[in-house]
């Protein structure tokens, strides 16, 4: 949408208000200016008369000119084609300077001296507006003779170029941006007076009349214009330049500048194709083959917001004429293009956009143009349809408002700006705004475009930041998280080297149960497997890494490190989820650093491994309730205190079975694996110190015993312990050496010699009366 500063004011007063603040006002209310462009006419330019106008003596396309300057007549030769006596044309004189650069000097054209030059639009930095010069009219204003252009308003503007977003049809008019500057700037619109002059002229009722069965949700206003002697004033041409609008003939002209003025749609047709002069005209308003409301005289002549049949337009500059204004609502007109589209003229980009509802208002302002511009004689009244509208209410209470937009606004202000938005409020009960949405404001529907509007003229920089509070139940299920937790433990395998086998919740029950675990009771049990290998649900993950380790091993895999997450069955059919975990044959793959041997997994290893996914646990001593664990080298896994699964070496027999190298198993229970935020721990800046304590204790002593006893007389400043070296040898019989290594740091101080040794002492003496230990 481009407006001019000027031709604003015309709608509103900006007398006092700077390009740049206007500029920044746009901006402010959500009408981004995309172009601002300045017209500035140079000096030297002035306004001329010509008196005379002959042909060049030496040169059958050059006239010579005696133009009247106000205190001087000058001589300029000029080779325009419009150029004649007894117009008004804008005179460069010697030393002005002009766009480019050009310098006015003194010159002689084919032994003629010129003393200046008569110029066109482009040679003074306007818009083009045709060929040949401009010739002016007292549309600009009062002609003096000699007077710098630029002193005139319509020489000394500024274009400004505004991007709208489609759900604005509102603004598609100078009118349309002047009532959001009336909101912004707390100015009144400037009244246009449309008063009809009744006195002598005839009604359109003894021309024209209107046949129609339905709306068809249309609102029309027809009037009629006897033309003569029209002509487009200079303003209006410069304008329509500015905008980029073509036109083929003053009509046109007058209705396309009425158009971007008010925003009303208006078209003109001949007379002729309604009726005759001798008889009444008749329109007629129906559906058309495609459903869409079309005018009709003689024959079809437009489509209402859609197109106008080229036969129907007023190509003449005098006749009878009939102005017709429109409208026709965006929704209603952009959904029938969308179910059955058709060809459509420019007016189509505004009607589904939303164009001006108030048609009498563009019908008058068309006429006084025709009455001011030409000799023409306008018909009395018109001829009118409209559509009943029921305005959208919305209601809000003042809380609402300081709620959405975080700001308290006087409910005065409130009032104000829809006010100057042109909704009305209706009658207010305590807090409470009852909003009545104008017809020309469609894309209001709800209450969140009413916060929009008011932050909108308030001014989104007016508004002080403030940090996001808001309460909302937690939307996120226990499927979620669990999901999560999940997808994380996957995650961790897959870094830590394991490849994610998938099985089936299937297993054949006669291989489970060979193996010791307990299946699903047979009067809970599946009562139609999908094979015969697929009879019972599975009580383990254990079973199917077996096969697939045994599968991997019969295409000479030497290295298999494989996992599974998923869910197992006790013998009720309740189900839990677990992770398990088989690694069999290599420890890693054949490379340099190994010299193409690598060693074996083992139990130490193996743990290292499964720790890298877990996290920390514990192991204990444990008897194995199936026939897949080495009953020697077994072990419980304690996760934060509570029995989290087991972790083993897979029996010999099994192994040679499955035809697998030594292989290692575990199966750990998903809900004992920790998950949730990690929370930062506080730490010591003093040094910590190490000590090692090597110890003679009885082989059959478990390393559990050994714990329970230094937790039970560890100090504050032990904070943690863990074995480093077990030593066995006939010389020492049936006792072993055990080398515990201790870390020691306190929250006050750097622990000195004396707070170490008896911190020490403390565990040692401990460990002397309850397990009968000895130092080394």
């Amino acid at each position: 949408m481009i407006v001019t500063k000027n031709w604003l004011n015309e709608w509103i007063d900006l007398g006092e208000v700077s390009t740049e603040q206007l500029l920044k006002t746009f901006n402010s209310i959500g009408l981004e200016v995309d172009r601002h462009d300045v017209i500035r006419v140079p000096n030297g330019v002035v306004i001329g008369y010509v008196e005379q106008c002959e042909k060049h003596p030496d040169a059958d396309k050059l006239n010579v000119c005696q133009v009247n300057v106000g205190n001087e007549v000058r001589q300029i030769v000029c080779g325009a084609s419009n150029v004649r006596a007894g117009i008004h044309i804008a005179l460069a004189t010697v030393g002005a300077e002009l766009p480019g650069g050009l310098k006015i000097k003194e010159a002689k054209l084919r032994g003629v001296e010129s003393h200046g030059m008569i110029c066109s639009a482009k040679e003074i930095g306007l818009p083009s507006m045709g060929e040949g010069i401009m010739i002016l009219d007292e549309s600009i204003g009062t002609l003096i003779l000699g007077k710098n252009l630029n002193e005139y308003s319509a020489f000394n503007d500024d274009v400004i170029e505004i991007e709208l977003t489609a759900n604005r049809g509102d603004c598609l008019s100078i009118h349309g941006i002047a009532r959001d500057l009336r909101a912004a700037l707390s100015r009144e619109l400037r009244e246009i007076n449309y008063k009809e002059k009744l006195d002598g002229r005839l009604g359109i009722g003894r021309i024209l009349q209107l046949h129609h069965a339905d709306t068809f949700n249309t609102d029309l206003l027809f009037g009629a214009v006897d033309l003569k002697e029209l002509h487009v004033p200079f303003v209006i041409a410069l304008r329509l330049a500015i905008i980029d609008e073509a036109y083929t003939t003053a009509v046109d002209a007058l209705l396309l500048y009425a158009t971007q003025s008010t925003g009303v749609i208006l078209r003109a047709y001949p007379f002729e194709k309604f009726g005759d002069p001798e008889s009444k005209g008749v329109i007629t308003l129906e559906n058309d083959e495609n459903g869409y409301a079309a005018l009709y005289g003689k024959e079809k002549v437009s489509i209402i917001g859609v197109s106008q049949e080229k036969e129907s337009h007023f190509s003449a500059n005098e006749g009878l004429a009939v102005i017709e204004a429109s409208y026709i609502a965006p929704d209603i007109i952009a959904k029938k293009m969308g179910e059955k589209k058709i060809p459509s003229c420019p007016h189509y980009y505004r009607s589904s956009r939303g164009s001006e509802p108030k048609i009498e208002m563009g019908i008058r302002y068309a006429t006084v143009l025709f009455e001011k511009y030409s000799a023409s004689q306008v018909y009395g009244g018109n001829i009118e349809l409209t559509t009943s509208y029921e305005p959208r209410i919305i209601s809000m209470c003042e809380e609402e408002f300081e709620s959405f937009i975080g700001l308290k606004i006087d409910k005065t202000r409130i009032t104000q700006i829809f006010k100057n938005l042109g909704m009305d409020i209706g009658k207010l009960k305590g807090s409470s705004f009852a909003i009545s949405v104008p017809k020309f404001r469609h894309d209001i529907v709800n209450k969140q475009d009413i916060i929009e509007e008011v932050v909108r003229i308030v001014g989104i920089d007016n508004i002080p930041s403030k940090p996001l509070v808001f309460a909302e139940a937690n939307q996120m299920s226990g499927d979620l998280a669990e999901y999560k937790k999940t997808r994380m433990y996957r995650h961790r395998a897959a870094q830590s080297g394991f490849y994610e086998s998938v099985h089936f919740v299937f297993n054949e029950r006669a291989q489970v149960e060979k193996f010791g675990f307990v299946c699903t009771e047979s009067s809970k049990e599946l009562l139609n497997p999908i094979t015969a290998t697929f009879d019972t649900l599975r009580p383990t993950l254990l079973v199917g890494l077996l096969n697939s380790a045994s599968a991997n091993v019969k295409v000479n895999q030497k290295k298999i490190a494989l996992f599974e997450a998923g869910m197992v069955f006790d013998a009720d059919r309740r189900e839990s989820k677990r992770i398990g975990f088989i690694v069999s044959g290599s420890i890693e793959s054949e490379k340099i650093s190994n010299a193409g041997k690598p060693s074996a997994i083992d139990f130490a290893a193996f743990s290292k491994l499964i720790a890298d996914v877990a996290g920390s646990f514990e192991l204990l001593s444990h008897t194995p309730s199936h026939a897949l664990a080495h009953p020697y080298v077994c072990a419980k896994v304690m996760i934060n205190g509570e029995e989290a699964g087991e972790l083993f070496r897979l029996h010999p027999s099994i192994e040679e079975e499955f035809d697998l190298a030594q292989t290692f198993m575990c199966e750990l229970k998903t809900d004992c694996l920790p998950y949730g935020l990690i929370e930062a721990q506080p730490y010591s800046k003093y040094q910590a110190s190490f000590r090692d304590l090597s110890i003679l204790i009885s082989k059959m002593v478990s390393y559990e015993s050994i714990k329970t006893v230094i937790e039970k007389h560890r100090s504050v400043q032990v904070r943690r312990f863990y074995p480093v070296d077990r030593y066995v040898s006939e010389t020492l019989g049936d006792q072993m050496s055990l080398t515990l290594r201790f870390v020691l740091q306190s929250e006050d101080k750097t622990l000195e010699d004396e707070d170490i040794t008896m911190a020490m002492e403390s565990i040692l003496n401990g460990l002397r009366d309850e397990l009968g230990v000895s130092l080394r």
